[in-house]
Order: structure tokens, then C-alpha cells, then sequence
């Protein structure tokens, strides 16, 4: 019905109810991106966090449950191609949410529940002025190889840890060199003071 939002899923002719949170869809992400897991093991997670369990699924309609649960998260606007990466959910966690609790008019994290789809809808009001808004349009002009403003170069050139993609989030070993140079510079400077 036009304006509802699902909470179940028809698999051959067999609804099967949802866990339609937010929350649950960024976890599901996240398991995608986790380069540790196989795919068999997404999968499970996938499956696991939106149905509630693979079990409960016979056997001969888990690639139909796997395609509807990707209709619905993609909230069934699905490209003929596919598009450039462009978000990090884990990575990009600390620019998004403000920018979507902007838009929501609210602390999105502090509700119980969010359906995937308003969640969605909040993230795709996000003001292209917003920091998040104006780092996913350099994204997106960089994966589509287009020539950065001059203005967004100097950005990206500032920034560049929150405009790419994959850049490290909390890397170790990038925070040991930090530390080590920043020691390096304060031992050269003591030394030449001494």
C-alpha cells in the first residue's frame, strides 16, 4: 500500500517478518565490508539479522529470501549498473549522523527504533552545503572522474583522510608514526635548544 512501510517480506508467496531497524541494515553493511569474513558468512549475517534467523527459511527459497532482502534494502531502487562506492557506514559514521539529525530533527541514535526506509529518506535530504553533503560530492566526482572546483580541491587536499573511502579510521600503525614524529621533532627540537 502506497505510504506503508514494510516490516515483511513475500518469499514464493510466503511473508516473513523483518527486522526493519536501521541499525540492524548498517550491521548487515558491515559485515559485507569485513574483509575477514567469506561471503557464505555475509550471507548468514545478512539473512540471520533481517529474517531473525536462516532456519527458519526452506532451504529452496534462500536465494529468493537473499534477492528480496536486497530489494528492500535498497529500498527497491536498484541501478542497471553499479555505482562507485562512494560510502564507508563505519568510516563515515561521525559525518553522517549529524548531518541526518539535522535533517530528522532528532538524535537518530537515541531512538529505539528507526525503519530502514525513513532512515534512508533522512540521508537523502542531507544539504549538499552540510560537510557530510560536501564530502560525498567530491566522492562521487572523484569516482566518476570529473574535474574537482578548485575550492573542492583545496578541500580534499586539507581533508583528505575524510574524503576517501577507504582511508584507515583509527589505523595503529598511522597513529604510531604520528607519535614517532611528533617525538622525532621533539627530541631534534630539545637538541637543538640544548
Amino acid at each position: 500500500m502506497l505510504g506503508t512501510l514494510p516490516t515483511t517480506l513475500n518469499v514464493n508467496g510466503k511473508n516473513y517478518k523483518i527486522n526493519t531497524d536501521f541499525r540492524d541494515i548498517l550491521c548487515i553493511f558491515s559485515a559485507f565490508h569485513d574483509k575477514e569474513l567469506s561471503d557464505k558468512e555475509k550471507v548468514y549475517v545478512m539473512m540471520a539479522r533481517l529474517y531473525g534467523g536462516i532456519e527458519k527459511i526452506p532451504p529452496s527459497d534462500i536465494q529468493a529470501a537473499y534477492d528480496a532482502a536486497f530489494a528492500f534494502i535498497e529500498c527497491h531502487l536498484k541501478e542497471d549498473r553499479p555505482n562507485p562506492k562512494t560510502i564507508n557506514w563505519e568510516k563515515d559514521e561521525q559525518l553522517f549522523f549529524p548531518a541526518i539529525n539535522k535533517v530528522a530533527g532528532f538524535e537518530v541514535r537515541a531512538v529505539k527504533y528507526l525503519h530502514w526506509w525513513t532512515f534512508l529518506g533522512y540521508f537523502q535530504g542531507i544539504d549538499r552545503d552540510d560537510t557530510w553533503g560536501f564530502v560525498l560530492t567530491i566522492r562521487q566526482k572523484r569516482a566518476k572522474h570529473k574535474k574537482l572546483e578548485q575550492y573542492e580541491r583545496e578541500f580534499f587536499e586539507a581533508n583528505r583522510i575524510m574524503c576517501e573511502v577507504d582511508a584507515p579510521v583509527n589505523s595503529s600503525e598511522a597513529t604510531e608514526d604520528a607519535l614517532l614524529s611528533i617525538y622525532n621533532d621533539l627530541v631534534k627540537g630539545g637538541a637543538d635548544n640544548g
